[in-house]
């Protein structure tokens, strides 16, 4: 559920977040109370779902979902091999549907409406007189650093096949990380340059 905000308008844009995590929520619970044709049936529907907001909307969330091939071919493999090909269809379409459903939520909410969920939902523990500030901070801080993460390892990746013929192997893990270290160094400098993050904490509370 890293994915960010889509550009593509939909309807669901205008949903409330705080709906539709609820709702997010309730229907991956579900999944696991359904047998194998209503885990067919719950694909299909969000299959319909992406629709919904166009076929550049839908085709944007099928390439979200590529990452899941290597889990998929994996269960089929276990499955296939003990002989249990229904179990690892319901799991394959249990993994699928909560995916692409979580992803729905994320690519229809903006970051700024997750947090404000977040920070309504830790308000218990602010009234204990506990500080959440950093948490909801690191979390979203996490979901943009993911996808910068992915595309700089993208970059590296392409820029070692235009030098080898190989395919890029660990050799590109130092230089990931040390564009990782760097981008978090840039951040330390500009939540600095802001006073920080206990200053921050401390003119909220």
């Amino acid at each position: 559920m890293i994915s960010l905000t889509s550009p593509i308008r939909t309807w669901a844009h205008r949903v409330p977040a705080g709906f539709k995590l609820l709702a997010l929520s309730v229907l991956t619970v579900s999944l696991f109370r359904l047998d194998l044709t209503g885990l067919v049936l719950a694909a299909l529907g969000v299959a319909c779902l992406y629709l919904t907001g166009g076929l550049a909307f839908a085709a944007q969330g099928a390439r979200h979902l590529r990452m899941l091939w290597p889990f998929l071919l994996l269960i089929a493999l276990w499955h296939g091999v003990t002989g249990q090909i229904q179990a690892g269809a319901a799991i394959a379409l249990r993994l699928l549907a909560a995916l692409a459903l979580a992803n729905f939520v994320t690519m229809t909410s903006r970051l700024t409406d997750m947090i404000a969920v977040l920070t309504w939902l830790l308000a218990p523990l602010r009234r204990l007189g506990l500080s959440t500030r950093a948490v909801e901070l690191a979390i979203a801080m996490v979901l943009r650093f993911t996808p910068m993460l992915v595309e700089n390892g993208q970059r590296l990746a392409m820029s070692w096949r235009a030098r080898s013929r190989r395919r890029p192997n660990w050799r590109i893990v130092m230089p990931m990380a040390a564009l990782a270290l760097d981008d978090a160094d840039h951040v330390a400098e500009a939540l600095r340059a802001r006073g920080g993050i206990l200053p921050d904490i401390h003119r909220r509370d």
